[in-house]
C-alpha cells in the first residue's frame, strides 16, 4: 500500500507520462523504475519471513537467526568472527541503502548520487576532514588485530549479501535514485562512526562568540554567556570530592590575542537539540532491589530509523540492544551482567585557528615566528551530472583549513583551520565491542578508555548492584577561555597542550543519593579542577529528572516510563508567571484576552490536547526574537544566547539595553516586549487557525518521522499524536526527539523494554517499515525478548539458518 501511494505521488509530482524511458536530471528513468520485472513492485513486502537457509562464505560454523514478531533478529553463533559476519549480513538484508547512503553523506560523496546540487555539501564534508578522521580511526583500530578481524568479518557479511542481489532485488531507494550498491569497506564503518561524531560533537560557536566579543566587549560577553548559570545541578553530583585526583596541571593563560573574522557564510551545524537523557537507580532506590537503567537519545526522527535492534549471542556473551547499521556490536543495551546508555556530553572539542599564508600558493603559513610547510590533499568529487570537481584542501598542524579564499572564506592570504577531537583517530568501535561482553564495573571502566569522540556520558548499572556514570572522551586540557573564541594559528601558546588524563575525566560510582543521571547539562560544579566552559548546556530536563529522583524513596518500571514521557515544561513554569504578572493586559483586544485567559490557566504540561502550550510557545519565540533583534539583524553570524540566560535577563534586568527594539524610536523594557510579543503570537495563532481545525499542542507541533531523503512524503509518517518539546524530558519536537527509549532491570535475568519511532525493515513495502511508530507516539514499549538459549523459542516466529559456503 505504501508503494502504491508513492506511485500515485510520483504521477503528479514528476510528470511520469513524459519520462518512461529517459532520465532527466535527478529523476530516475521511470520505465526502469516501474518495470514489473526489475522496478519498484519487486520491493513490495519482502522480508524473507519464512524459514530459509543462506550460505555465507567465511563462516566456520552454522549461525541461527531467530526472528520474533517485531522482526528483531536473535543471532546465535559459535564465535565472534561468525557473529559479526552474520550481523553484517543480516543488517544489510534490512538496511543496506541506509547504511551506504549515510556513509556517502559522511564522506562527501552525495554528488555521485544526486549530482552537482550536492557539490557544496560534499566540499564542506571534505574540508571538515571527515575522511581524514575516518582514516585516522582506521589507523587506531589497526593496533588491535582481533578487532580488525571482527570488522573484516562484518564487512564480508555485508558484501555477501550485496553479491547475492540481482538488480530487481535492490532496495527501493537505489531504484528511485538510479544507482547501485558498492562493496562495503572498513572505511565505510569508520565514516559511519564519523557521521555520528559530527552529529554529536561537530558544533561550535567560536566565530559567533568572537563576533559578539568584538562588538560588545568582554564584560558584556561574560554576562550574557556565563560559564555557570546561577543554579547548577550537574551530571556528577556536587557532593563529589575531586581531591582523589591529587595535584593537577592546567595550562596558564597566555597573553590575550583574539583574531577577528570577516566570514559570513559558515558551514551548517548539527541540530543543537541532539542530546539525550539517561539515568539509573541503585538497589536501595529500586522497588525490586535490582538496579534499573534508562536511556533515550534525542536525534532527528527518520525512516528508516537510525537504530536497528538485535540480540547477539555466542557461548561467551549474550547482548541485546540497538545497533548503528554499518557498525559492529550493540551501541546501547545490556547483557546478562551489565547495562549501559549514553548522552551527549556537549564538550567543546572543536577550535578554530586563523592562518596567515605566505602567499597565494598556500605552501607555507606563519607559525611560532617562522614559516611552516603545509600539506595538501586533492579531493576528487565525482559529479553524477558533470565533470569531476577537484578541490585542494590545505592541512596545517592544527588540522584542515576549512575556510579560505576558495571556499566561503576571506579574500587574500587568510584561512581558518579546524582543530577537532574527531580527527584524533579514536577507537570507539573497540569500546562498543568491549562493553558488549563486559561483566562488571571494572570492565566497563576499561572499555571506555578507547572512546575518543564524541564525548559522551556513559551511564552504567550491573547485576552486582553498582551504578556509575563517566563523562568519557579524549578532552583537551585547556587554559581558561581557550576555545571560546578564534585562536591565533601562529601562536604556539594557543595550541592544545595535551589532554585531561583519562582517570581525571569526571565520573562517579554509587553516589550516596542512590541515582546517577545526565541530560546534557554541565558535567560538574565549579570545584572540578579542569577548565570547562558553558557551551550551551541544557538547563531544564536535568532538573526535572533529578527532582523526580529526589521526590521519593523507591522507583519502579512505571516510574521510569512516566519519566520518559514526562511533558512538564519547566522553562514555561519559570518565566510565564512573571510574564503574566508584568504585562499590561488593558491593551488586549477580546480575541487576545481569550488567548491570555487560556495560557494563564495552563498547567505547564505540553500534552497534545493543551492550547496553553501552543500559546506559550508562540509567545516565547516572539519574546526571544524581540530581545535579540540586533543579533538577528547583524550581517555577521552572531550567537543566540542561552535560553536560561535570556530568561534570567528578562526577569532580573528588565531595563537592559537588549530589551530595546532597534527599529522603534521608543526605549522598550521587558514588560513592553511581553505585550508586543503576545500580540504577535495572537496573530500567529489566528493565521494558523485559518488553515487548521484547532491549535491544540499536538496539532500545532505536528510531529513527523520523515524518510531520510525528506522529499518522499509517501514514505514518511505525519501528524503523530505526541506531546513534549525541546527542554522537556519528553524532548519530542516536530522532527526530532527520543530515537530509542530503553528501560532495563538488572535482575538475575535482565528484563528490558524498548521502542523506537520506526521499524526493523528499511523496505517501505514491509509491514515492519514503521510498525513501532504508533506505539512510540503513545508512550508504549516493546517487551524485549532476551533469549537465554536457543530452546527459549516460544515467541519466535521464524528462523533463518546461515551455513558455511562450501
Amino acid at each position: 500500500m505504501k508503494l502504491v501511494k508513492l506511485f500515485v505521488s510520483l504521477i503528479f509530482t514528476i510528470g511520469i507520462f513524459y519520462a518512461l524511458n529517459t532520465k532527466f536530471g535527478s529523476i530516475p528513468p521511470l520505465g526502469k523504475f516501474l518495470s514489473p520485472s526489475t522496478g519498484i513492485w519487486q520491493n513490495e513486502g519482502s522480508d524473507n519471513e519464512s524459514g530459509k537457509t543462506f550460505e555465507l562464505k567465511g563462516l566456520s560454523a552454522p549461525v541461527n537467526v531467530h526472528y520474533d514478531e517485531n522482526l528483531i533478529p536473535h543471532v546465535f553463533a559459535q564465535n565472534d568472527r561468525d557473529l559479526y559476519r552474520a550481523q553484517g549480513y543480516i543488517t544489510a538484508q534490512h538496511r543496506l541503502w541506509q547504511m551506504e547512503f549515510q556513509t556517502h553523506a559522511s564522506g562527501g560523496r552525495l554528488s555521485e548520487v544526486v549530482g552537482s546540487a550536492a557539490l557544496e555539501y560534499d566540499r564542506g564534508q571534505r574540508r571538515k576532514g571527515m575522511v581524514f578522521g575516518a582514516e585516522n580511526a582506521i589507523k587506531a583500530m589497526s593496533d588491535y588485530p582481533e578487532l580488525i578481524k571482527n570488522l573484516e568479518a562484518y564487512r564480508d557479511g555485508v558484501n555477501s549479501y550485496i553479491s547475492s542481489l540481482s538488480p530487481e532485488e535492490y532496495p527501493l531507494e537505489y531504484k528511485l535514485l538510479d544507482y547501485q550498491p558498492e562493496p562495503w569497506t572498513l572505511k565505510k564503518t569508520a565514516l559511519l562512526l564519523m557521521y555520528m561524531t559530527d552529529m554529536l560533537a561537530g558544533g561550535d560557536s567560536d566565530f559567533e562568540y568572537t563576533n559578539f566579543l568584538k562588538k560588545y566587549g568582554q564584560e558584556r560577553f561574560d554576562f550574557i554567556f556565563p560559564d555557570f548559570f546561577d543554579f547548577n545541578d550537574p551530571v556528577i553530583p556536587t557532593s563529589r570530592d575531586w581531591s582523589d585526583f591529587g595535584e593537577v596541571e592546567v595550562p596558564e593563560v597566555p597573553e590575550a590575542n583574539t583574531p577577528s573574522s570577516l566570514l559570513t557564510d559558515l558551514l551548517p551545524k548539527p541540530n543543537p537539540d541532539n542530546g539525550s537523557n539517561n539515568w539509573a537507580v541503585g538497589p536501595e532506590k529500586s522497588s525490586t532491589g535490582n538496579p534499573i537503567l534508562a536511556n533515550d537519545p534525542h536525534l532527528q526522527l527518520n525512516l528508516p530509523s537510525i537504530w536497528y535492534a538485535m540480540q547477539l549471542a555466542t557461548p561467551e556473551k549474550n547482548t541485546f540492544g540497538v545497533t548503528l547499521p554499518g557498525a559492529a556490536g550493540i551501541v546501547i543495551g545490556f547483557n546478562n551482567d551489565i547495562s549501559w546508555g549514553v548522552t551527549n556530553a556537549t564538550r567543546d572539542v572543536k577550535d578554530w585557528y586563523k592562518i596567515t599564508f605566505k602567499d597565494d600558493s598556500q605552501d607555507e603559513y606563519w607559525y611560532n615566528n617562522a614559516w611552516a610547510r603545509t600539506n595538501k590533499k586533492i579531493e576528487e568529487i565525482k559529479l553524477r551530472d558533470g565533470e569531476t570537481f577537484y578541490d585542494t584542501v590545505v592541512y596545517t598542524h592544527h588540522g584542515p583549513v576549512t575556510y579560505d579564499a576558495s571556499f566561503k572564506g576571506e579574500e587574500g592570504q587568510n584561512g581558518f583551520a579546524m582543530k577537532w577531537a574527531g580527527h584524533l583517530g579514536g577507537n570507539n568501535q573497540l569500546t562498543l565491542l568491549e562493553l558488549n561482553k563486559a561483566k562488571n564495573y571494572e570492565e566497563y571502566e576499561e572499555a571506555l578508555k578507547h572512546f575518543v569522540a564524541p564525548a559522551q556520558n556513559f551511564v552504567f548499572a550491573s547485576r552486582e548492584g553498582d551504578i556509575a556514570l563517566w563523562v568519557q572522551g579524549r578532552l583537551p586540557n585547556k587554559w581558561e577561555g581557550q576555545g571560546k573564541f578564534l585562536l591565533d594559528g601562529s601562536n604556539i601558546d594557543h595550541d592544545w597542550r595535551g589532554f585531561i588524563p583519562q582517570e581525571h575525566n569526571a565520573h562517579v560510582k554509587n553516589p550516596a543519593r542512590g541515582f546517577v543521571s545526565s541530560a546534557n547539562q554541565h558535567p560538574t560544579d565549579s570545584t572540578y579542577p579542569y577548565y570547562v566552559f558553558n557551551d550551551g548546556y541544557e538547563a531544564y530536563r536535568n532538573r526535572v529528572i533529578n527532582d523526580f529522583f529526589r521526590s521519593k524513596e523507591k522507583f519502579d518500571f512505571q516510574d521510569f516510563k512516566d519519566l520518559h514521557n514526562n511533558n512538564y515544561n519547566l522553562k514555561a513554569a519559570e518565566l510565564l508567571p512573571h510574564m503574566i504578572a508584568n504585562m499590561d493586559i488593558s491593551q488586549l483586544n477580546p480575541q487576545e484576552e481569550e488567548l491570555f485567559s487560556e495560557v494563564k490557566d495552563w498547567d505547564y504540561m505540553n500534552d497534545i490536547d493543551q492550547k496553553g502550550a501552543t500559546i506559550w510557545e508562540r509567545w516565547w519565540i516572539r519574546v526571544r526574537n524581540l530581545v535579540w533583534d540586533e543579533l538577528n539583524d547583524d550581517p555577521k553570524p552572531m550567537p543566540y544566547p542561552f535560553t536560561y540566560q535570556t530568561i534570567y535577563l528578562l526577569k532580573n534586568h528588565p531595563n537592559d539595553p537588549f530589551m530595546d527594539i532597534q527599529e522603534t524610536s521608543e526605549v522598550e523594557t521587558a514588560p513592553d516586549l511581553f505585550l508586543k510579543a503576545f500580540k504577535q503570537a495572537a496573530e500567529d495563532i489566528s493565521n494558523w487557525k485559518k488553515n487548521n481545525d484547532d491549535y491544540n499542542w499536538g496539532s500545532y507541533k505536528s510531529t513527523y518521522v520523515g524518510h531520510i531523503l525528506q522529499a518522499l512524503p509517501a514514505l514518511s509518517r505525519f501528524n503523530l499524536p505526541i506531546g513534549g518539546n525541546s527542554g522537556i524530558v519528553n524532548a519530542t519536537r516536530r522532527n526530532h526527539g527520543p530515537s530509542w527509549r530503553m528501560i532495563v532491570e538488572m535482575a538475575d535475568t535482565p528484563f528490558g523494554l524498548g521502542i523506537y519511532p520506526g521499524g526493523q525493515s528499511g523496505n517501505p513495502g514491509s509491514k515492519h517499515y514503521d510498525d513501532f511508530v504508533d506505539k512510540w507516539a503513545a508512550g508504549e514499549y516493546l517487551k524485549l525478548l532476551f533469549m537465554q538459549n536457543e530452546n527459549q523459542n516460544e515467541e519466535i516466529v521464524f528462523t533463518h539458518n546461515l551455513n558455511p559456503k562450501q
